[in-house]
Formats: C-alpha cells, sequence, structure tokens
C-alpha cells in the first residue's frame, strides 16, 4: 500500500473499509414492501431507477432478513419514496424485530396486494423480474406497474449514518 498526500492512507477492502466508505455517500430512503402471509418492509437505500422504457428499479436485499422469504417469492413489491418528515417511519423498517405494520404504521392494501404506505412522497407498486445473486445479499430488479408521485416535500436522506434532512 502507498500513502499519496491527497488521497490519504489505502486500505485493502474489507467489510469495515466497505461500510466507512459508504457512510460517506448521502442515499435517498425508500421503504420495500410485499405481501406474503403477512406483510413485510424494510427501509432501503440501495434503491436505482435502472431504466425508462420500461420502467425498472432496483435495490437489495439481504437474504438473512425477516423480508426476503416474502421477497424471494413475491410476484409483486411496493417502493415507498420517504419525504424528511418520515424519519420515525424509516427507522421502525430498519429495526430488527419492530412492529413494523402494528398501529403506528398507517398503510392499506393497494394494488396486487401489495401493502402502500400513506404519507409517503411517493410510491410504486412493481412486478418482480429479476433476483441476481451478489454476496450475502439479492439485487431484486422490478417493472413499476401502477405508481402515484403526488407526495411531494422534500426527501429524507441517509448520510453517516443517520436519516438526514436535505439542505440547501
Amino acid at each position: 500500500m502507498t500513502a499519496s498526500p491527497e488521497l490519504g492512507t489505502a486500505r485493502t477492502a474489507s467489510p469495515e473499509l466497505f461500510r466507512s466508505v459508504f457512510r460517506q455517500h448521502a442515499a435517498g430512503v425508500a421503504v420495500i414492501t410485499a405481501m406474503g402471509d403477512r406483510p413485510v418492509g424494510f427501509t432501503a437505500t440501495s434503491l436505482n431507477s435502472v431504466a425508462a422504457t420500461p420502467p425498472l428499479v432496483s435495490f437489495g436485499v439481504g437474504t438473512s432478513s425477516s423480508s426476503w422469504p416474502v421477497v424471494a417469492e413475491a410476484e409483486h413489491i411496493g417502493v415507498h419514496i420517504l419525504g424528511e418528515h418520515q424519519r420515525e417511519l424509516a427507522a421502525t423498517f430498519a429495526r430488527s424485530g419492530a412492529d413494523r405494520f402494528g398501529p403506528a404504521t398507517s398503510w392499506r392494501s393497494g394494488p396486487e396486494g401489495v401493502p402502500v404506505l400513506d404519507g409517503v412522497s411517493a410510491w410504486l407498486v412493481c412486478r418482480v423480474v429479476s433476483r441476481v445473486p451478489a454476496g450475502d445479499h439479492r439485487i431484486v430488479i422490478a417493472q413499476a406497474v401502477v405508481g402515484d408521485p403526488a407526495g411531494g416535500g422534500r426527501p429524507l436522506l441517509y448520510h453517516q449514518g443517520r436519516f438526514n434532512a436535505l439542505r440547501d
């Protein structure tokens, strides 16, 4: 390894280094939902727009996640873009063992039976087209079939291990 005054000291890649690097990357916050025997959901900062034609999104989900068994079988999933006022909702869906669809969460059964969260900035219901193995995760690619961008507002971001609001 070499040190460069401009770059600091390079370290060999490891899970810890990888997490440290990505703490520097601000990401939008979404909640992914699906319906099996019960509704499941998790907070995701890996949501990406893949293509406009056809309209495809992707996100990563850990295979050890409590949501994975349902997402692994789901034909449709919900994608919810969170606003800056939804830090607690993001934390609930990120917390292991939380009652994610309990009384504190306002939601309804949406198109294709997918759980749709109320009060979000925007949402999509998507048909899963692929699940790609990627280490201890799967990259899910899904095609949007219906949605609503009307929630508006400012986005919730994740940076330095915390939920943050966008500053001008």
